[in-house]
């Protein structure tokens, strides 16, 4: 079931994004050669407890930690580890969540750790575009497939591949509501969008082919050609000429 959500309940979602944008604005300049995805765990603590907020992630389904941090082939949801350091050259994806007055704020970024190559360099252009021409299709009376159709043809006119084992989701006073997005779909199809629905819309994509896999620790989810992959993320809700994004400070 989708749930639709009030004018009151969008502003108490915007406060809460508004805090998740802040993480990021905060957190772009840690993010250099040496660093370990422990270190930024410990960053994001201290960030939490600082804005009196509670984390989306650590304890969900047994999750241990408030962000994923993703290096490289590694998709989605790569647990911080103080032997994971980054070095010049990787890509980072770190998704991060966290719970205000009741309501879930979630994004993610993918940042490259110092000078990256040409195919990563095109790899988080185009996936951070994929983004944006799906949220462009976000306004009353398309369809979810129009913003899943628009995400693929975006990165797949690239040459690149969208993830097809993961996809978006509705958000609110839950972190995981109706609708699931996929990345990819046809235009015309699917839920209508209609004033008040409130997505999180995620689009991750690899270099290489979409099959993935889940390592042994039962979270880390890597490409299986081993080719890097990228993820961006915004929550957004949609108002009655448009959409406006949520996870913005």
């Amino acid at each position: 079931m989708i749930l639709v959500k009030s004018p009151r309940e969008i502003e108490v979602m915007r406060r809460a994004g508004a805090v998740v944008g802040r993480f990021f604005e905060e957190v772009r300049p840690l993010i250099l050669p040496g660093i370990s995805t422990w270190d930024l765990e410990l960053f994001a603590d201290r960030f939490i407890a600082r804005n009196g907020v509670r984390s989306a992630f650590k304890g969900y389904m047994g999750y241990t930690a408030h962000l994923c941090t993703s290096i490289n082939e590694e998709v989605v949801h790569g647990i911080p580890s103080k032997d994971r350091v980054v070095r010049e050259g990787d890509i980072l994806s770190i998704d991060f969540g966290i719970v205000r007055d009741g309501f879930y704020g979630d994004s993610a970024m993918t940042f490259p750790v110092g000078a990256v190559s040409g195919v990563s360099s095109r790899l988080l252009a185009v996936t951070e575009r994929s983004l944006a021409v799906g949220i462009g299709e976000v306004r009353p009376g398309n369809r979810l497939g129009d913003v899943s159709a628009a995400v693929q043809e975006s990165v797949e006119s690239e040459g690149f591949s969208v993830v097809r084992d993961f996809v978006g989701h509705g958000i609110g006073r839950s972190l995981h509501e109706d609708p699931q997005i996929p990345n990819f779909g046809k235009r015309g199809v699917g839920p209508k969008l209609m004033p008040g629905m409130t997505l999180a819309i995620e689009p991750m994509v690899n270099a290489g082919g979409w099959p993935v896999e889940v390592l042994a620790d039962g979270w880390t989810v890597v490409t299986r050609d081993r080719s890097r992959s990228a993820h961006f993320e915004h929550t957004v809700a949609v108002t009655e000429d448009g959409c406006c994004i949520l996870s913005i400070s």
